[in-house]
C-alpha cells in the first residue's frame, strides 16, 4: 500500500479554486464539491484520494492506492470530478503518519469529514494502527528508504561486520531478473546482532536493493519493537493492530525487532512463544505481499527456533553478525581510538588475546572502559582523585536503620551472612552492567528454616527494609500470609487468591509462614494448586516479588520435596539456629534496656541459670521465651517494690531488675509409657 503526496500548478482555464475574489458562498460551494467526490470514491478499486490544501498558486493532494503503475489515470479521474486540471505534477512517497497528518488538515478547511476518513481507513483494513504511529497496543516508526547507488551499498556493507552473509546476499539480489509486474517474496530474512549499526544499516542497505531490483514497491520502511518481558498480551486487539499493520505495509516492509532475553521460562517462555506463533500466522498470511525481516540478538538460539518451528514453508536468509579475529579486532580498537584522538597504547591492546574472537559489543565496551580510564591519568590528571560511581557504590556501606538493626540483633550470624551476599550481589551487577556483561535476573527466593522465637519473621521484615533502602525492591512492603490467606474455600478460588497476594507484595516480600501447612490436607488437591500456581507466580514476578518460605526445619524439607520445580526457584536456605545460653542473656539485656532497665549481677547470674534450665525443653521459645521472662519479671518486681516503704523506693529501684525477680522454670520431664503384659 502506498502513501503518496501530489503536488501541483493549477491551470487557470476551468479550474475552481481558492483565490483573493471567492467568497465564502464560493467557498462552501467549493468545500461541497470536494466532499461529494471524496465521499462517493471506491477505495479498492480506485484508491482514495483528497485535496489536502488548494489555492491559485498550487494544490496538494493526499492519495492511498495499492500500485504506483496507474496512479496517474486514477488522478485524473478525481481531478476531472472537481473539474479541476493541474500542470507540473509531482509525486512523493510519504509514511502513513504524514498522510494522516494531511487528512487532519483537509477535514479542518472541510474538505474531509471525520466520518470519511474512517470509512476510507476501514475499507482498506489499516484502521486499527492508530494515529501517529501508536497504536493501542503497538508503537512502531516509519522511514522512508533513501537512494543509494549500488556501490554505495557494497561499500557500506564492506564496513559491516555481518559482510560474510550479507555480500553473498546481495550479489542474489542483483543478479537477479527484473520482474516489474510479479508480485512474491521468494525469502525473508532475520538480522543476529548485538551491534547498533548493523541492525540499523542491514535491513535498509538490503531492501534498497531489493527496492533497485523491483522486489518491493514502496521506499516507506515500517519498524516495530517487540519486548519479550512477561507484557506480552496475546490477545485479539493486539493481532488485529499487527494484522492492520502488514496490510498497510502490502507491497513494501516490515522490520520487527525482537528484542528478548535467551533465558525465558515458565510462564514467561509460554507467553512469549505464544507471541511468536501469532506472529508467524500473520506473516505468513502475508508473505508475498509484505517482505518481513526480524530483528534478533546475537545467538537467540531458543527464540530463533521458536520461529523456525512456527514459519512453516517460508524460507530465511540469516544475516548474522561475526566473531572478529584478533588482528581485526586490534584494528577496530585502533580505529576507535583515532575518532577520539588518543592514541591506543600497551593496556589497549593487551586486552586483545591472540587465538580470541570478538563481537563489536564486547570490544566497544573495553575501549570506553579503556578511554575513561585514560581521560582520567593521561589526559586529565587532575580527576584522577574522584572516583567513579559504580566504585563508590561498591565501596558504599548498607543503607538504612533496618540494616542497622539487623546488625544490633543478637546472633543470626548466617542470615547476616546471606543478607550481605544479596547485596553484595546487586553491587556486582553494577560492575558486571559498566563491563558489558548481561546477567540474567538472579532469583533471591528463600527459605528460613527454624524453631518458633529464633526471629524468622522479623528478619523477614527488616530484610524487605533492607532491600529497599538499597535500592533492590521498589517498595520493600512485606505481606504476611498463611495457608487460610491462600488456600480457598472451594475449586477454583485458591489460584486467583495465590496471584492477588503475590499482586499486593509486588516490589516487596511475600513471606509464607508455616508453609509446610500447604500440604497438610488430605487429598492435596487444595494445597497442591497453592503450591503450583506460586511456583508459577515466582517465576512471573521474579523481578518484584522475594518469597521467603518459612517454618520448622524437618517439616520445610518435606515441603520442598512436594514439588521439585520449587526447590528450584529457591536461592537462599537459611537455618535460624536455637539461641545459646550466653545469646539468650544478651537479648534479655537488649530487651531491659530497650525499656530503660538493668540487671544486677546476681540477677544475671540466675537469668542464666533460668536459661540453662530452660533449652533442656524442646520448643521453648527461644526468643519468645527472653520475652515472657522479661515481663514475667517485671510483675514479679512489681510485687517486690509494693511490698516495700514506698517512700524508700527510688529511681534506680523502679529501672532495675534483682536476682529474686528471675524465677527458675520446672523442667517438664517426659513420661515414658512401658509395654508390657501383667503376670
Amino acid at each position: 500500500m502506498l502513501y503518496i503526496k501530489v503536488d501541483g500548478i493549477p491551470k487557470t482555464e476551468k479550474t475552481i479554486m481558492f483565490c483573493s475574489e471567492c467568497d465564502n458562498r464560493e467557498i462552501t460551494k467549493i468545500n461541497r464539491l470536494i466532499q461529494k467526490e471524496t465521499n462517493k470514491q471506491d477505495v479498492i478499486d480506485d484508491g482514495f484520494f483528497f485535496i489536502e490544501n488548494m489555492s491559485d498558486e498550487s494544490v496538494t493532494i493526499g492519495a492511498i492506492i495499492n500500485s504506483i503503475d496507474d496512479i496517474k489515470i486514477k488522478l485524473n479521474k478525481y481531478l476531472t470530478a472537481l473539474e479541476i486540471s493541474l500542470m507540473n505534477i509531482e509525486y512523493e512517497e510519504i509514511t502513513f503518519c504524514e498522510i494522516e497528518r494531511m487528512m487532519d488538515d483537509a477535514e479542518y478547511i472541510n474538505h474531509l469529514r471525520r466520518s470519511t476518513i474512517k470509512n476510507a481507513l476501514d475499507s482498506m483494513g489499516i484502521s486499527a494502527i492508530g494515529r501517529r504511529g501508536h497504536a493501542f497496543y503497538l508503537h512502531y516508526n516509519e522511514l522512508i528508504l533513501d537512494d543509494f547507488e549500488v556501490t554505495n551499498i557494497y561499500k557500506k556493507a564492506e564496513n559491516l561486520y555481518n559482510r560474510n552473509t550479507l555480500i553473498p546476499e546481495l550479489d542474489r539480489i542483483y543478479t537477479g531478473k527484473k520482474h516489474t509486474n510479479l508480485i512474491g517474496h521468494p525469502v525473508h530474512y532475520m538480522i543476529e546482532s548485538d551491534d547498533k549499526e548493523i541492525k540499523e544499516s542491514t535491513p535498509k542497505l538490503v531492501l534498497q536493493a531489493l527496492y533497485d531490483n523491483c522486489r518491493i514497491r514502496n521506499k516507506r520502511v515500517t519498524f516495530v519493537d517487540l519486548e519479550a518481558n512477561g507484557r506480552y498480551r496475546n490477545n485479539d486487539a493486539e493481532m488485529n493492530e499487527l494484522e492492520a499493520l502488514y496490510k498497510s505495509c502490502s507491497g513494501g516492509s516490515l522490520v520487527i525487532t525482537f528484542q528478548c532475553e535467551e533465558n525465558v521460562e515458565g510462564s514467561q517462555a509460554s507467553g512469549v512463544r505464544a507471541t511468536i506463533e501469532n506472529l508467524s500466522k500473520i506473516m505468513n498470511k502475508y508473505s508475498n505481499d509484505v517482505l518481513t525481516i526480524y530483528s534478533f540478538p546475537k545467538e537467540c538460539t531458543k527464540i530463533k527456533g521458536w520461529f523456525y518451528e512456527y514459519l512453516g514453508n517460508v524460507s530465511i536468509v540469516e544475516l548474522k553478525e561475526e566473531f572478529i579475529p584478533a588482528e581485526e579486532a586490534r584494528k577496530v580498537l585502533s580505529k576507535k581510538a583515532k575518532d577520539y584522538h588518543v592514541r591506543p597504547d600497551k593496556q589497549l591492546m593487551g586486552q586483545i588475546k591472540e587465538d580470541g574472537n570478538y563481537l563489536l559489543r564486547d570490544l566497544d565496551t573495553d575501549f570506553h572502559e579503556w578511554f575513561r580510564v585514560k581521560l582520567k591519568r593521561s589526559i586529565y590528571p587532575q580527576y584522577q582523585c574522584i572516583e567513579s560511581v559504580t566504585k563508590k557504590k561498591v565501596k558504599e556501606s548498607p543503607k538504612g536503620t533496618a540494616y542497622d538493626d539487623l546488625e544490633k540483633m543478637i546472633g543470626l550470624d548466617e542470615v547476616k551472612k546471606v543478607i550481605h551476599q544479596a547485596l553484595d550481589y546487586y553491587k556486582a551487577q553494577k560492575l558486571f552492567s559498566d563491563k558489558g556483561i548481561q546477567q540474567d535476573s538472579p532469583s533471591m527466593h528463600m527459605v528460613f528454616t527454624g524453631n518458633p522465637g529464633t526471629a524468622k519473621t522479623t528478619v523477614a521484615r527488616l530484610f524487605a527494609d533492607i532491600m529497599k533502602d538499597n535500592g533492590v525492591l521498589s517498595t520493600g512492603r512485606l505481606v504476611e500470609v498463611g495457608r487460610q490467606d491462600l488456600v480457598g474455600r472451594f475449586v477454583g478460588w485458591t489460584a486467583p487468591t495465590v496471584k492477588a497476594k503475590f499482586e499486593d507484595a509486588k516490589g516487596g516480600v511475600l513471606f509464607i509462614d508455616e508453609a509446610y501447612s500447604l500440604v497438610d490436607d488430605r487429598d492435596g488437591l487444595y494445597g497442591d494448586e497453592a503450591i503450583n500456581t506460586i511456583v508459577q507466580e515466582m517465576e512471573n514476578h521474579r523481578d518484584e516479588v522475594i518469597v521467603i518460605f518459612a517454618g520448622y526445619p524437618d517439616k520445610m524439607e518435606t515441603f520442598l520435596a512436594k514439588n521439585p520445580g520449587l526447590r528450584s526457584r529457591i536461592a537462599f536456605h537459611v537455618p535460624f539456629e536455637d539461641y545459646c545460653v550466653d545469646e539468650l542473656c544478651d537479648i534479655a539485656v537488649h530487651l531491659a534496656d530497650k525499656k530503660g532497665m538493668h540487671f544486677t549481677e546476681d540477677a544475671l547470674e540466675k537469668l542464666k541459670d533460668n536459661f540453662e534450665a530452660a533449652i533442656e525443653q524442646s520448643d521453648f521459645g527461644n526468643g519468645r521465651y527472653v520475652r515472657n521472662v522479661i515481663e514475667k519479671a517485671r510483675m514479679t518486681q512489681a510485687s517486690r517494690l509494693l511490698k516495700m516503704n514506698l517512700d524508700d523506693i527510688s529511681r534506680d529501684d523502679l529501672l532495675t531488675f534483682c536476682a529474686e525477680d528471675i524465677e527458675i522454670p520446672k523442667i517438664k520431664k517426659e513420661v515414658k509409657i512401658k509395654m508390657g503384659f501383667a503376670c
